[in-house]
């Protein structure tokens, strides 16, 4: 019997796949092997039930996206959680994780924590301004978690964010019931270990949210970089104003005749956003596609 489904979970060479409403045990079929395709969670598959065999993977189809680090297919939007003190906010992250985005087709949401200790709708507003949904949520009152809820729906979801702005707080104010799996405290290392290598999919409220460690990673400066020609491309704002510079090689960085720092001189783009693309574009403007980690 055939059935469509999606991964949810890869470890040890098996794969575990949802399909109308059952979770099936499957082996990837040796042709993927062959064609150098790893299955990834997230995945869209066509699978073949067997009673008597082992069931299969017989298609993987195709991805809108894909993260290789961590490795996880089709995720359509990413929550990019900051809290509005201990730690605050770092915009340069938050544009960077914006830019990643967009740049693998993955649409953001900004979500700033802990609005009962301090506003966060000045800087909710640097992201509204150029279109980017952006929400202040409280872990304690409530606020704005009914808003996150529902733009969990019928999505395929990642959460990132810097250690202590409440990315679990958030998801088990979600979904109590759901208790992210991480480890104790080593009381050794005064620090907690995440249980598990692979990345998972959970069912939350009408989508699927992706549990794995390797979200934090693509913070780092040298995790992920978006190459010069499609730097431009992954802030939004920016886009309506390309092609019209005076010269066709402007990097938008401080160049004569520049039509995004026109728009950053009258207030049109907000200025840290500029900054931050500045300081992306002046890491990959002199390197080579070679020299970029894919």
């Amino acid at each position: 019997m055939m059935a469509e489904g999606i991964i949810i979970k890869g470890i040890g060479g098996f794969y575990y796949v949802e399909a109308d409403g059952e979770i099936y045990e499957c082996k990837a079929k040796g042709i993927f092997r062959k064609e150098g395709i790893k299955p990834l969670a997230g995945d869209n598959v066509t699978i073949s039930i067997n009673t008597n065999a082992e069931n299969t993977i017989d298609v993987i189809h195709e991805r809108t996206s894909v993260m290789n680090r961590p490795p996880v297919a089709n995720i359509d939007r990413l929550f990019i959680v900051s809290s509005t003190v201990e730690p605050k906010p770092v915009l340069f992250i938050i544009d960077k994780l914006t830019a990643i985005a967009h740049d693998k087709n993955i649409e953001p949401v900004v979500v700033f924590t802990k609005c009962d200790m301090a506003p966060g709708d000045e800087y909710a507003e640097i992201y509204r301004k150029v279109g980017i949904k952006a929400i202040c949520v409280s872990n304690k009152t409530g606020e704005g978690v009914d808003e996150v809820k529902a733009e969990l729906k019928g999505h395929i979801s990642a959460f990132a964010g810097n250690s202590g702005v409440g990315k679990s707080s958030l998801l088990n104010a979600i979904e109590p019931s759901l208790q992210l799996k991480t480890a104790a405290i080593s009381d050794k290392l005064g620090r907690g270990k995440h249980t598990t290598r692979h990345s998972e999919l959970f069912k939350l409220c009408g989508g699927y949210v992706a549990d794995t460690p390797g979200f934090a990673s693509i913070i780092s400066e040298d995790s992920e970089f978006i190459i010069k020609e499609n730097l431009p491309f992954a802030f939004q704002e920016f886009e309506k104003h390309l092609g019209t510079c005076k010269f066709s090689t402007c990097l938008h960085i401080k160049d004569k005749g520049c039509k995004i720092i026109e728009a950053v001189n009258n207030g049109e783009i907000p200025k840290s956003r500029h900054e931050s693309y500045c300081m992306m574009m002046n890491q990959v403007k002199d390197l080579e596609d070679w020299q970029i980690k894919k």
